[in-house]
């Protein structure tokens, strides 16, 4: 059986605050049905709620020198076993037991410094010395780099293989060099341009990718992307030079979790069955709780999104009045720049009862627009994977996305001759040309509703639950 370490900042439900912690939930558990061993470590935070503490067991405890400044630190290991999977939770009040898991990069860095070397510690103190240790995102970004520098001698420097997860490029964690290496401990010989040092700074990110064994990101578009000067945040060197190793696999979603035949958040259950009439209740019951006209005729389109650059909304504003033509309603769940709020508020209360703002983020909500709405938009500038579209397939709105990263991957264009695709997209970053797209998803639902309810089925169909990716992940650690 192979035994594999997911590494990590977050892991659902423990703590979320973005994809990567429904990624350390779900692929770990889908990874046990393919003879995998699989368990997660992260740091206890003080924001893990009590219901979960309670049920931690003690397991051991000891004490690490870490960086440059001679201080003992003190490393407490519980653990929890939560469907199938074990979970290991390093424990130091210090460090981790304020607050959120994030703060401003000087203390975030000297938190994850410290948990990503003991983590290394910890395993020959909680027998479990794995085939393959997963690191995800530069939070875990120094271990490849402890393991085969301070650690190349021990039990785990010789027998485990490491895997570094870059699922947004963009963060990387950078800081100067004399900084991380105050805090690490690292010789001074991984500061060198070919390896952590970044123009004057030090980047972990970077140091995790080179020392690793493989480097994989949430889908194959975005792992061609990132060796571009575009899309490459200042690393396309890196990703280019080490293109040998590098992989792209399509993140999944869990298809017991989010089920539109089974969830209890949504108003009306249904499946690919009577998704018509299901839909439509759906749609009925949102349009009255958001105060928006019930009107059965009306197309509902969606977005779910962070309200920032990344997510295209450049491109939509320019064009909400276009959008909003009598015939359509526009739902709006999300929150982040103050701009963008302000002008999806500003459009809610110009389209009174058209348009629907909701500015805040809402779990049960985000599930109510995706068995509502007819369509859902994604026009991302890039994006890594992407879970919008996957969710908005799985609950029947056909998604109208850029193609860019794990859209392009993930979305068919619809084909209106031959009735083909799963959804609509644009590939020139336009808001004209975004309308476009959303113009013919228009004439589609509108002129030719039989097309409509198979692009519907079509969409519902589609199987982009775990076990695939599970599949190509174990084919990946074998080969290594």
């Amino acid at each position: 059986m192979r035994k594999i370490l997911f590494v990590g900042s977050e892991a659902y439900p423990f703590v979320k605050t973005g994809g990567l912690a429904d990624v350390m939930y779900a692929l770990p558990k889908a990874l046990l049905k393919e003879d995998c061993d699989a368990r997660v470590v992260i740091p206890l935070y003080g924001c893990i709620a009590d219901k979960y503490k309670d049920e931690m067991e003690f397991l051991d405890s000891f004490w690490m020198k870490v960086g440059e400044n001679n201080k003992d630190y003190y490393v407490g290991i519980k653990s929890l076993v939560l469907e199938g999977v074990t979970y290991y939770f390093i424990d130091n009040e210090e460090l981790f037991s304020w607050g959120n898991p994030y703060s401003d990069m000087s203390d975030d860095l000297e938190k994850f410094i410290y948990f990503d070397k003991a983590v290394l510690a910890a395993l020959p103190v909680i027998g479990f010395i794995p085939d393959v240790i997963h690191c995800n995102d530069w939070q875990a970004g120094l271990l490849p780099v402890y393991l085969r520098t301070l650690f190349k001698n021990t039990e785990v420097g010789q027998q485990s293989k490491v895997v570094m997860t870059v699922h947004n490029l963009r963060f990387q964690g950078i800081q100067t060099i004399g900084r991380i290496k105050y805090l690490s401990g690292l010789p001074d010989y991984v500061f060198t341009f070919d390896q952590l040092a970044d123009y004057g700074d030090a980047n972990m990110l970077k140091g995790g990718m080179i020392y690793s064994d493989c480097i994989t990101t949430v889908s194959e578009s975005y792992a061609e992307e990132i060796k571009t000067e575009e899309y490459g945040e200042g690393l396309e060197a890196v990703t280019s030079f080490h293109s040998y190793k590098l992989l792209g696999i399509v993140n999944g979603i869990d298809y017991d979790q989010y089920n539109p035949e089974t969830d209890k958040k949504i108003f009306v259950n249904y499946n690919v069955d009577n998704a018509k009439e299901g839909k439509a209740a759906n749609k009925a019951a949102l349009q009255e709780e958001l105060g928006l006209e019930v009107d059965p005729n009306k197309m509902m389109i969606g977005l779910i999104s962070r309200l920032t650059d990344q997510k295209g909304l450049d491109l939509l504003i320019p064009i909400v009045d276009q959008m909003i033509d009598g015939n359509t309603q526009f739902v709006l769940l999300g929150t982040g720049v103050s701009d963008y709020e302000n002008a999806f508020r500003y459009f809610e209360d110009k389209y009174r009862g058209s348009v629907s703002s909701s500015i805040m983020y809402s779990d049960e909500r985000s599930r109510k627009i995706y068995a509502a709405a007819d369509a859902m938009l994604v026009p991302s500038r890039f994006e890594p994977c992407g879970l919008t579209q996957l969710m908005a397939m799985r609950y029947g709105a056909a998604p109208i996305v850029r193609e860019t990263g794990g859209l392009k991957d993930t979305v068919s264009a619809y084909n209106k001759y031959e009735g083909t695709g799963t959804g609509f997209s644009f590939e020139e970053y336009s808001p004209w040309v975004f309308l476009d797209s959303i113009n013919l998803a228009k004439e589609i639902y509108f002129t030719q509703p039989e097309a409509w309810d198979a692009l519907v089925r079509r969409d519902m169909e589609q199987d982009f639950s775990w076990g695939k990716a599970a599949q190509q992940y174990v084919a990946m650690y074998d080969s290594l």
